[in-house]
């Protein structure tokens, strides 16, 4: 009985067994190659698949997503001779699970491997400041070069991107102080500017001002002018409308004689002759002098009392003299 048991058994755990490998579940955005009797039969799609046990052979499970992977620096060198160190990130994807088991060994491997050598015929035909400042450039032509020759490996290349580039420490420093040049020159030029500025908007100010200010004394002048010119316009009516006679203008030019003398440095004046006249037209007013010849003729001035008199710059005649 119990070698009869044992077959059954054994039967039952073949048949488990069977199954278990007859069965195969492929999770989403994952792809297996199975090969029969040694070669490529098909790619198991997500999900339940079913194989035939001990005939078909189930290979890893391929990665169908986007894959990001960053490279170690290498060492570049410039069309000027310059060696830059430079890192790349590389974001790829598995279109073709077959090609991409069977057209490569390891095609991370590859993808790095060429990268490298195209980042370094591109590179090589740049000097360093192109390279610096061409990053764009050079990510469009390593995803040219690199998904033109991994199409048939089965794998798409989405994006390459320069994550940095190093170059010498020499160069660095040269760079430093090249930057630090050109922002005190922009500094000098500006605060250069700004002084011309400053400069120019002063002179403006003066100019503005000193016409202003002519254009005040200007109108001033004018002012005083018409102002002078009235008033001597009214003195000149006054003097027509009121028909003042000589001896009037005698007595104002005696009233005016004492502020005459007291000015400095005047040593000599002459009293005009029709002055004299009206002055003996005075003292005949007063009764104090001979009545005046009948031709017209000067006569001596009579003698006159009064304090302008007085002053040392009057002589015996009553004519002004030279004092001092």
């Amino acid at each position: 009985m119990e070698p009869l048991l044992i077959v059954p058994l054994i039967f039952v755990l073949f048949v488990v067994l069977a199954l278990m490998k007859a069965v195969r579940i492929v999770p989403q955005a994952r792809a297996r190659n199975v090969e029969r009797l040694g070669r490529y039969h098909r790619t198991l799609n997500p999900g339940l698949n079913l194989v035939v046990p001990f005939v078909d052979r189930v290979y890893p499970a391929i990665d169908l997503r986007e894959q990001v992977v960053s490279f170690d620096p290498r060492s570049v060198i410039t069309e000027d001779n310059l060696v830059v160190e430079i890192d790349t990130v590389l974001y790829f994807q598995v279109t073709d699970p077959r090609s991409a088991a069977y057209e490569i060994a390891s095609y991370l491997q590859a993808v790095e491997q060429l990268t490298v050598t195209t980042l370094r015929n591109v590179v090589g035909s740049m000097d360093l400041e192109k390279t610096l400042t061409s990053r764009d450039e050079i990510n469009s032509r390593l995803r040219e070069v690199l998904d033109e020759a991994t199409g048939r490996w089965g794998i798409r290349v989405n994006r390459v991107e320069i994550k940095a580039v190093e170059p010498p420490k020499s160069i660095k420093d040269a760079m430093e102080k090249q930057m630090r040049a050109e922002r005190d020159k922009r500094a000098s030029i500006l605060t250069a500017e700004g002084a011309r500025a400053s400069q120019i908007l002063t002179a403006e100010g003066d100019k503005q001002g000193a016409i202003l200010r002519a254009e005040g004394e200007r109108a001033a002048a004018i002012l005083r002018a018409e102002g002078q010119a009235r008033s001597i316009d009214q003195v000149f009516t006054a003097v027509h409308r009121n028909d003042l006679d000589p001896k009037v203008l005698a007595y104002q030019y005696l009233q005016t004689l004492p502020e005459l003398a007291r000015g400095q440095g005047n040593t000599f004046w002459v009293i005009p002759s029709e002055v004299t006249s009206a002055l003996s037209g005075i003292a005949q007013a007063f009764g104090t002098g001979a009545p005046a010849p009948p031709d017209g003729g000067s006569r001596p001035a009579p003698e006159l009392d009064g304090p302008e008199l007085d002053r040392p710059e009057f002589n015996g005649s009553g004519r002004p003299g030279t004092a001092g």
